[in-house]
């Protein structure tokens, strides 16, 4: 594998390394591995359900993320740049699902625990923060501080974003048709239309997360650049710096 000895110029710190970026890939990775050793020691209905805990977009989300930490870490390791760029590929699409869970799920409980929590679970505040905050949090600094800038415009991030909508949408009703229950009590209090407008509402959503993640590490790394940037984010030598 190929390595890295220098970092993009918008990049604010060394990464991959086995110093700082090291230890937030593995104190990230092993919340998130905490997490589904806790859904595992702690049994509910999901647990026998249709689709177990993945009918849940929290969970769906820290899947993805424990594959991208995974991969930064091993590149962090191995000091691999085609890791490094993978891990990078896959944070364009995880980060932004992070934040977009922190803000529905943050969000909407406040408004009534009820719609997002059903009556039959029970989520202690260490394991709710582990699962719904803690995720965004690692995939802020990651990005703020051990990534280049990303290189996705708003369409793309859309495209993405409803792409991942619609086939979450599919998912949970195909879920619903074994178990009788949709996995957030939201969904059984709104009508076909309204489910549809959440749906819609999560994808903008999720698209000006990744565009305000972007401009995010603009403020903190700078937007300049020598040369044009290539639609490769994580790509060192295709952007000016080797």
């Amino acid at each position: 594998m190929s390595s890295i000895t220098k970092v993009h110029p918008l990049q604010r710190l060394p990464s991959p390394s086995r110093g700082f970026s090291a230890l937030i890939h593995a104190s990230g990775l092993a919340s998130f591995i905490w997490s589904f050793k806790y859904m595992n020691d702690n049994p509910n209905h999901a647990n026998e359900a249709y689709g177990w805990h993945f009918q849940y977009l929290t969970v769906l989300g820290l899947s993805l993320a424990t594959l991208t930490f995974a991969v930064g870490l091993l590149a962090d390791i191995t000091l691999s740049a085609r890791l490094f760029l993978v891990k990078n590929l896959l944070s364009v699409c995880s980060a932004p699902m992070e934040v977009l869970i922190s803000i529905l799920y943050w969000g909407l409980r406040l408004i009534d625990e009820r719609l997002v929590v059903p009556e039959w679970a029970v989520i202690p505040m260490h394991a709710d923060i582990s699962f719904h905050a803690i995720p965004s949090i690692v995939f802020l600094i990651d990005l703020l501080f051990l990534s280049p800038p990303w290189t996705i415009t708003i369409g793309p991030a859309l495209g993405l974003s409803s792409a991942i909508a619609v086939s979450y949408w599919f998912w949970i009703e195909r879920c619903f048709q074994y178990n009788g229950w949709y996995p957030y009590p939201i969904f059984e209090q709104l009508p076909f239309e309204g489910r549809v407008g959440l749906f819609a509402l999560s994808a903008t959503v999720m698209a000006l997360s990744t565009a305000t993640l972007k401009w995010l590490h603009g403020r903190v790394n700078g937007f300049g650049t020598p040369v044009s940037a290539k639609a490769r984010p994580g790509s060192v030598k295709a952007n000016g710096n080797l």
